[in-house]
């Protein structure tokens, strides 16, 4: 056990880290109204040891598996670094996957990542969150993106990423500009997990514009 006088020659980021990782199992998720998910988020430059920057992404994988979600960003879990992971097995019928260009994502690491358009085109869809429980709504977002950043090892990342994939890259990244998927959503579209469900389970969401009543990209 450390002592006193460990604890606090160690950063506070270090601290935080190694009290969440020492309950063991999926980390405590971080809820709209939390301002940790509404100040943005210091980039990554080695604050965390490589041993606990490790542990740490293998926490976030765990949490974002059991939740179950397709990314999870190092605010939803009430840490303030420019960290987020994504993966989507993308368990979905054919044409959910045609309409919506999800494919499968291996698991990866984004450290410090960010994201321009690529071409003036948009997609609408049902969009969720782990830190916004029980809801969705319809999120315009750019149809391909270029990702730049690194991994968890240091290396660029340089790519052009588009359908289903753009999305998760789209979202995650705002997660840690401390912007939330609602402040960018069609408000007349939000809808509960039931509803949704039970009324707008189609590939797209033109249905659910007709009947509440807003636009989508042309």
């Amino acid at each position: 056990m450390a002592s006193p006088a460990d604890r606090a020659d160690r950063p506070p980021l270090t601290e935080r880290v190694e009290e969440l990782l020492a309950a063991g199992g999926p980390l405590p998720l971080v809820e709209a109204g939390d301002p940790v998910l509404r100040r943005g988020t210091e980039p990554y430059d080695g604050q965390l040891p490589p041993a606990l920057l490790a542990r740490f992404v293998d926490a976030l994988r765990l949490t974002m598996r059991m939740a179950p979600g397709v990314g999870l960003a190092a605010p939803q879990v009430g840490v303030g670094l420019r960290i987020a992971v994504l993966e989507d097995p993308a368990p979905v019928p054919e044409e959910v996957a045609v309409a919506r260009g999800r494919v499968p994502q291996p698991f990866r690491v984004l450290v410090n990542p960010s994201y321009e358009p690529v071409g003036a085109e948009r997609a609408a869809f049902f969009e969720g969150c782990l830190s916004v429980p029980g809801w969705q709504a319809v999120v315009a977002r750019h149809a391909a993106v270029r990702l730049t950043g690194q991994d968890e090892y240091g290396r660029t990342l340089d790519e052009v990423v588009g359908g289903w994939p753009a999305r998760i890259v789209q979202h995650e990244t705002d997660h840690l500009d401390g912007v939330l998927y609602l402040d960018r959503a069609e408000i007349r579209s939000l809808s509960s997990s039931r509803a949704l469900a039970e009324r707008w389970n189609a590939p797209t969401p033109h249905a659910a514009a007709r009947e509440l009543g807003f636009e989508l990209p042309e």
